[in-house]
């Protein structure tokens, strides 16, 4: 130990929110009847604070907590169990925990089970019981429902860090007790516990390993061991042999543990569990798989990853060296160069520098005709630079390692092995690469203003050795200057650079590719400065060649370039196909840090197209990616689009929901572009619902010009619905101001829909002897450009105009066209809109699904009254709904006090409940219809 720093107990249990309402759910209801639970998770999940919060929570009566007794001989029956806890629930419900019921002794635990079973839940005793699943459930246990246990998500874990730290630990100590912790809070506690205050600060070295033996084995309960010297062996050889797993599961080839097993123990006899052909599965007649281990076709792995750990951990240190050892001579010969390499390093003796060992980890790390994906090349790198005496080498063998981590999606990894890199005696060429890479990793899931700084700074380091590097840094520095929506910071860092020019490749690159990478790098550099300075007609050229460039090429970067460079001109199909190429390349390449940002441009390119249910369905991939590769801010801009797309739906709580949680990662880590897309979702829901008051308010904050201009990619974007929200809440002057710069845009090009936009924008503010052939004019522009949604959109607005200039007819055909192409592209809250007119003018169409007739007394109103009747129970003041609907004042005075005396209500108040109550039966109604027509389909039965 090298000093301790005391702990704080956690003021509150973090996450656990499914578990927690799991508890909540039983704990509530034991007043009424009773009920079980089992808790199960891995050593050091939280299982017993679990059990301690649901004690503290019950209030209804008495908290048993019932253990195994002191005589192991003496056991009651279910019976006598059962008779003892419902006399304790006579007088009120009875809540009991056993925590640990996995350590009973085997007869009682089948008793506590069978009595467990035989609750009723007239009882009102609640049993919670807890076990560790390290190794298998017991059968007795396997008829009572569980609740599972998972390691922490990152944040959660964060959170619970500060809290046990009062937040002091150095920001490169956090990010390496986090990584080493993998979510375990048990551990994370005995990290913290086994740091001295001047570690936890950084003012001293960390001990290595951090998560040593005592640690390991004081978070996992203890030491774990099996039966026998060949149970051991095998939990030893399966915990080593996972210490160099290309999967995150850190299994282990049955195959290679058997050879590894007889090179170890030549004696006769197969071992544990193994049989004699490792596709043949467990010999009936050895010894028993240890309960820790799971056999899975011809892959071992360990039930829990933390005992996986301490198995290797703990073990002495020449059995351990030896089974690595045993594994490289399994290894040798069969095709697995870096992994036999690797247990061979660690079967050295000591901790010393061995040079040759390096070099070859090294060196066989970067064959790329070495098969092995990135996450065992940065296993190996990371062992190469411990065995590196000289400061600048293992400084750059920290960085490769952190880039193949990185690739891996695994910033977590990469983090701590950028700090280790951190030698000043380094070359600027290793300082600039370990910049370039820190920068990247906070740009996907950090303050994109630190990751602007660092990329410009790695560009400096890298422009003498590596120009082409340096640009790309440079450019990576401008995205993010981009993403925090800095003009001004992201124009000076694309200032003009001299001519590219043809260099000589440096040492084992791809010289043809890497030219190519830096022609794409260049071209887009200058065509993204052009376009940012407004020079519209100069940007075209090099973006294009960007485009243009990257259909000849495979590399996932360049094809991220070549996405990126047709969304910025409005080219949505070469969007579509540059992203879905990344996306492919990286997945074929292991490179699931560049998956979530190939999904995010698919998204963008289908939602530009006004593809919405596409956009979804890729950003709803995106950001499972994202969170799994530990890119927040990927992951926020993921959440704009996904509420983006719900914008048009009737899911007014899903777009809350994920604006929300865009927000709260752009607020935080200086996301402009995701902020500035949130907050359009938002106020796109609100005019969508007819609320365009809160729409205006909204988007005048991101479109009027002025220091408060949202982002400077997005603000354009969202003009159109900002003119017909301004319109439609009587604020033509402002609507007025902002076209100037839309007809610019427009006529650039890079917006399929703009024009068409820019018409319907004219003929919304035009009088009545022009606004007709604006909007004939603003659908022809439509059929040019296609879209579905932005078509509808004129459409209604057009139908709109001519029923309000009592041309019912022509209104009727273009409302009939706008609910069709609502209805196809998924836009139900649009599609709501024109059936509303529709029955203003007197059409009854029939929602989809929905049961016949109007629920309760709403089918009392007119077409009109109803409109009225829905938008006041939503909050809209007369004046509101007068603007919304084209009416005076005095229209809807008189239309509400018609809806107060057929309704027999009183007030807004009583109003907006009976309004409510229909809503929800005639949401109910559908849903029921649409499982009769689900259950039709799938009978066959006619309706």
């Amino acid at each position: 130990m090298t000093g301790q720093t005391t702990v704080r107990t956690a003021v509150r249990v973090h996450g656990r929110s499914a578990q927690r309402r799991a508890l909540r759910a039983m704990l509530d209801a034991l007043p009424a009847h009773g009920g079980r639970l089992l808790l199960a998770g891995e050593p050091g999940l939280g299982r017993t604070t679990l059990l301690q919060w649901a004690a503290r929570s019950f209030r209804a009566g008495p908290v048993l907590h019932l253990g195994p007794g002191p005589d192991a001989n003496a056991h009651l029956t279910a019976g006598q169990l059962l008779d003892t806890l419902r006399a304790a629930a006579v007088a009120a419900p009875v809540l009991v925990c056993v925590d640990d019921a996995h350590r009973w002794d085997a007869p009682a635990r089948t008793e506590l089970a069978r009595a467990a079973r035989l609750l009723s839940t007239a009882d009102r005793v609640g049993l919670l019981l807890s076990v560790a699943s390290d190794r298998a459930v017991g059968p007795e246990f396997a008829r009572l429902p569980v609740v599972h246990l998972d390691p922490l998500a990152p944040a959660r874990a964060a959170a619970l860090l500060d809290d046990l730290t009062d937040g002091v630990a150095a920001p490169a100590v956090r990010e390496q007790l986090l990584a080493e912790a993998e979510g375990n809070p048990a551990l994370l506690v005995a990290l913290v516990r086994r740091l001295s205050p001047a570690e936890l600060r950084g003012h001293r070295p960390l001990p290595s390993p951090l998560a040593d033996a005592g640690v390991l084995a004081e978070a996992a309960g203890g030491v774990p061991t099996g039966p026998s010297a060949h149970a051991r062996d095998l939990l030893l050889t399966v915990a080593a042999a996972g210490e160099a797993s290309d999967g995150s599961d850190a299994d282990a080839d049955a195959g290679l543990v058997r050879d590894a097993l007889r090179r170890l123990r030549p004696a006769p006899g197969h071992g544990p569990g193994l049989g004699p052909d490792p596709g043949l599965g467990p010999d009936p007649g050895a010894e028993p798989l240890p309960g820790q281990l799971v056999l899975a076709g011809d892959r071992l792995r360990f039930r829990s990853p933390l005992v996986r750990r301490t198995v290797h951990a703990t073990a002495a240190a020449d059995r351990r060296r030896a089974v690595h050892r045993a594994l490289a001579d399994a290894l040798d010969g069969g095709g697995h160069r870096l992994t036999a390499l690797l247990h061979r390093s660690w079967s050295l003796d000591g901790p010393a520098p061995a040079p040759a060992s390096a070099d070859r980890l090294a060196a066989t790390a970067a064959d790329g005709a070495v098969p092995a994906s990135h996450r065992l090349r940065a296993t190996a790198y990371a062992r190469a630079a411990e065995l590196t005496a000289d400061g600048a080498r293992r400084a750059e063998r920290y960085t490769a390692a952190a880039e193949q981590a990185l690739l891996a999606g695994r910033p977590e990894r990469a983090r701590p092995l950028l700090a280790a890199a951190r030698d000043r005696a380094a070359p600027d060429a290793v300082r600039g690469r370990a910049e370039l890479l820190r920068g990247m990793t906070e740009l996907r899931d950090g303050p994109v203003g630190d990751a602007h700084q660092s990329l410009l700074l790695a560009a400096s380091l890298l422009a003498a050795d590596d120009p082409a590097e340096a640009a790309a840094a440079a450019l990576a520095a401008a995205d993010a200057a981009w993403a925090a929506g800095d003009l001004p910071a992201c124009l000076a860092t694309l200032a003009p650079e001299p001519p590219l020019r043809a260099e000589h490749p440096s040492p084992g690159s791809d010289g043809p590719a890497a030219a190519r990478t830096a022609a794409v790098v260049h071209d887009h550099r200058v065509g993204m400065r052009a376009l940012l300075e407004g020079r519209l007609d100069r940007a075209g050229a090099p973006l294009g060649q960007v485009v243009r460039r990257s259909r000849t090429g495979d590399r996932p970067e360049t094809l991220l370039r070549s996405a990126a460079a047709a969304l910025l001109l409005g080219d949505v199909d070469a969007a579509r196909s540059g992203g879905a190429r990344a996306l492919a390349a990286a997945r074929q390449l292991g490179s699931d840090a560049l998956v979530p940002q190939a999904l995010e441009y698919l998204a963008y390119a289908e939602l530009r197209a006004g593809r919405h249910p596409q956009a979804r369905t890729h950003a709803e991939e995106g950001l499972r990616t994202a969170l799994r590769a530990g890119q927040r801010n990927t992951a926020a801009h993921h959440r704009a689009v996904l509420a983006l797309a719900a914008s048009i739906e009737e899911e007014p709580d899903a777009v809350a929901r994920h604006v929300a949680a865009a927000l709260d990662t752009a607020r935080r880590h200086g996301l402009a572009q995701a902020a500035a897309l949130a907050q359009w979702a938002a106020a796109r829901a609100d005019l969508g619902r007819g609320r365009p008051f809160d729409a205006a308010d909204r988007l005048g904050l991101l479109v009027l010009p002025g220091p408060g201009r949202g982002h400077f990619a997005v603000w354009r974007l969202a003009v159109p619905c900002f003119v017909e929200a301004a319109v439609l809440a009587g604020r033509d002057e402002d609507a007025r101001r902002v076209l100037t710069d839309f007809a610019d845009w427009a006529a650039f090009g890079a917006d399929p829909q703009a024009a068409a936009q820019l018409a319907r924008c004219h003929a919304l503010l035009a009088p009545a002897e022009h606004a007709d052939a604006l909007y004939r004019h603003a659908l022809d522009r439509h059929d040019e450009a296609g879209g579905d949604f932005e078509r509808a959109r004129t459409a209604l607005l057009y139908g709109k105009w001519l029923r309000r200039r009592r041309r019912p007819r022509e209104a009727r055909g273009r409302l009939g066209t706008a609910l069709a192409g609502f209805e196809r592209c998924g836009a139900g809250v649009w599609a709501a809109q024109a059936r509303d007119e529709l029955r203003a003018l007197g059409a009854a169409p029939r929602s989809p699904g929905a049961g016949a007739g109007t629920p309760s007394r709403l089918g009392r109103l007119t077409p009109q009254q109803l409109r009225i009747a829905r938008q006041v129970a939503e909050g809209a003041t007369n004046r509101e709904v007068a603007l919304t609907l084209g009416v005076s004042t005095r229209t809807v005075d008189y239309h509400l006090r018609k809806v107060f005396a057929a309704l027999g209500v009183r007030s807004r108040l009583e109003l907006a409940r009976m309004v409510g109550q229909a809503e929800r039966a005639q949401e109910a109604q559908a849903a029921q219809d649409a499982r009769r027509a689900g259950h039709q389909e799938k009978t066959g039965a006619q309706p």
